[in-house]
């Protein structure tokens, strides 16, 4: 369970002696001290229950995850630790984490429908060790026991989750890398505007009234959908043409510069490095997105052509070019992520793992910050082989692999709590 809302004050402590007293000291009703007391409870008991307490006008909201940190732990405690399974579905980013968990000697495992994907003969050091075969993405459910006998850690990509499903996702009942309650903030474009903004990153201005659309904005749906429905408008007109109003979605300010995709690692067991006020933060690589068909689209005319045949972008992503950040950037990239983590760590424990801040570099060397993925992208199929910034780091690093060391030297160092959902 958690409780949060859509204003958070750092000033508003989260234990309950001094909670309680905030809330009386606020006139709350009862129901809010009898959370408090159930929260209490759980402290006391050492339940491990997740909540973040924060100050609204009484906005609060409660959310249920059904596979709690305790149920997790128990789970290991049934695990051989010394022969752990890295498994993910066999779709996104798979080839490089299984390639990355081979490399740091995991046993892999592949999660597809009907049977394995043929491609993988054609790859065979990123070809999974075995393959689990579903009937749908859903049945990955029933197949929790079977892969805990298997001493399974789930590596939850892009796919993964939009296939199965938010919800199915966090009440999987196996160990999984990363910290779950991220979903409930990186899912919903609300929550995660409040992340950001929180952090003190600079963002698109957020359009509340499609009516009083006076210039071009993007117009994006929820959840991770690779680019799929997204459109740009320039008018009230055009808005009530192209949008969808079955879905929910956001309408942002169209920032003009040049895209680039940030692929950070957050670390809360690491201690040198670039350090946090909790372990330490990484940059990995960088790429920007090929999207099919705005990258090409104007071969045909220019874009009042384009309108009058009635031709318009689409924004699906079809794959990925790399890129470098001119050095002087690099401080304020670090910066960047530094905010990001630290803000989560405040919001909901920390942002654990690989994540994206997607971006657009202006020509006044502004970076405004669009969306974040709070997990491997597959922008950093790029470099499976290491980029120019890993390779300062560890030859050969990828995102994959990084992933696999960390659950590596958790296991070491007995600290698979810190990294394990």
């Amino acid at each position: 369970m958690i409780l949060n809302n859509s204003f958070r004050s750092r000033e508003v402590p989260r234990k309950y002696p001094v909670v309680c007293n905030w809330v009386r000291n606020h006139n709350f009703d009862l129901l809010w001290f009898k959370i408090c007391v159930l929260l209490y409870i759980y402290e006391k008991f050492n339940l491990n229950l997740k909540y973040n307490i924060v100050h609204s006008s009484l906005n609060f909201s409660l959310v249920t995850i059904m596979i709690t940190k305790p149920q997790v732990f128990e789970f290991l405690k049934q695990y051989d630790l010394k022969n752990i399974t890295i498994a993910t579905v066999c779709s996104h980013s798979s080839l490089q984490i299984f390639d990355g968990a081979r490399k740091e000697g995991f046993r892999t495992l592949g999660i597809c429908i009907g049977k394995p994907p043929k491609f993988y003969e054609a790859f065979p050091k990123a070809k999974p060790d075995e393959y689990i075969i579903v009937d749908s993405y859903e049945d990955i459910m029933n197949k929790a026991e079977e892969l805990r006998k298997k001493n399974t850690i789930i590596i939850p990509h892009g796919s993964f989750v939009a296939y199965l499903g938010t919800k199915n996702f966090a009440d999987l009942k196996v160990p999984t890398f990363g910290n779950r309650v991220v979903l409930e903030w990186e899912s919903d474009r609300d929550k995660e505007r409040e992340w950001l903004l929180g952090a003190g990153i600079h963002m698109p201005e957020k359009i509340e009234d499609p009516r009083v659309i006076n210039g071009p904005v993007m117009v994006k749906y929820h959840g991770a959908k690779g680019g799929k429905g997204f459109f740009v408008a320039k008018t009230y007109k055009e808005f009530n043409e192209l949008v969808d109003r079955t879905q929910k979605f956001t309408i942002q300010e169209f920032i003009t510069g040049t895209r680039y995709y940030l692929h950070y690692f957050y670390s809360p067991i690491r201690s040198e490095g670039y350090t946090l006020s909790k372990g330490v933060l990484e940059l990995l690589s960088m790429d920007r997105r090929v999207e099919s068909n705005a990258d090409e689209i104007f071969r045909l005319g220019s874009p009042r052509e384009l309108i009058e045949a009635d031709i318009r972008p689409t924004y699906v992503v079809t794959g990925n070019v790399p890129l470098v950040a001119r050095e002087s950037l690099l401080p304020l990239i670090f910066s960047l992520g530094e905010r990001v983590v630290e803000e989560s760590l405040d919001l909901f424990g920390g942002m654990i793992g690989a994540f994206c801040l997607e971006t657009v570099f202006t020509d006044s060397l502004e970076i405004k910050v669009f969306e974040i993925s709070a997990r491997i992208v597959a922008g950093t199929n790029l470099y499976i082989s290491g980029s120019p910034y890993a390779d300062l780091m560890q030859e050969n690093l990828s995102t994959g692999r990084r992933i696999a060391q960390e659950i590596k030297i958790a296991v070491q160092t007995n600290q698979l709590d810190k990294i394990i959902s």
